[in-house]
């Protein structure tokens, strides 16, 4: 029932547990920004490349020209960190059994640290997703740990959570509520939220949408957070 838009990791935090077909190739072009209390930092055009290796396999790769804009400076741009990724079903969604995917994530520190254009070390996501489905309701968590190594980087918790409804054959509308503890030395940890959704173009192609905020340590992390995309089925 949900051809596109049941692949629904981006415009959200919260990463989904589905995989595409085997042989399956998904492009998604986007942008992406935060508006943090020393400025603005995001990515400018975004790049993500999605491959079904098998059926209930799916490698990721995430890439990006990333830019930082804090306040009263000039806009530094430059490649940002690499981020690759698999999904592999654990279990099959059924009547009685939600779908199950472990999803980690490796991330190369290819981003220039010192420019606020990458984390500054690499990046490890221990993570598992949750799905269930009821007709056009969806809802799907999210949780893992990151090992976050770079100067004072600390490891932290993630845990996301996500509900979504299809109103029509082209509009799904979702909202999500997510958690990390703290990233770095002198951060708190945050909570935040987003809304959005998806607007299918034709089979093969779907818009991608979302804004959000914080809500704890919003004005240090994320007073406001805005993303859009455009992903395309080969």
């Amino acid at each position: 029932m949900f051809p596109l838009s049941g692949h629904c990791g981006a415009p959200f935090e919260t990463e989904d547990p589905n995989t595409i077909a085997a042989g399956q190739v998904e492009l998604l072009f986007f942008y992406a920004s935060t508006l943090q209390a020393a400025g603005r930092s995001g990515s400018a055009p975004g790049l993500e490349v999605h491959l079904g290796a098998l059926d209930g396999l799916e490698v990721d790769l995430v890439a990006d020209l990333a830019f930082d804009r804090p306040g009263g400076g000039p806009t530094r741009w430059g490649y940002g960190d690499t981020t690759l990724g698999v999904k592999y079903r654990l279990v099959a969604e059924s009547d009685a059994t939600p779908l199950i995917s472990l999803v980690p994530k490796f991330t190369i520190a290819t981003g220039n640290g010192d420019r606020n254009l990458g984390n500054g070390g690499s990046q490890v996501f221990l993570a598992a997703s949750v799905l269930k489905t009821y007709g056009a309701f969806q809802t799907y968590g999210n949780a893992g740990y990151w090992i976050n190594n770079g100067t004072d980087n600390r490891n932290y918790w993630f845990l996301g959570w996500e509900a979504q409804c299809q109103f029509s054959d082209a509009w799904t509308l979702g909202a999500e509520v997510f958690h990390t503890t703290s990233q770095t030395r002198g951060q708190g940890a945050s909570t935040g939220f987003n809304v959005g959704g998806y607007y299918v173009l034709n089979p093969r192609s779907q818009l991608m949408f979302s804004a959000g905020r914080g809500l704890q340590n919003a004005a240090e992390t994320n007073r406001v957070s805005v993303y859009a995309g455009l992903q395309l089925s080969l």
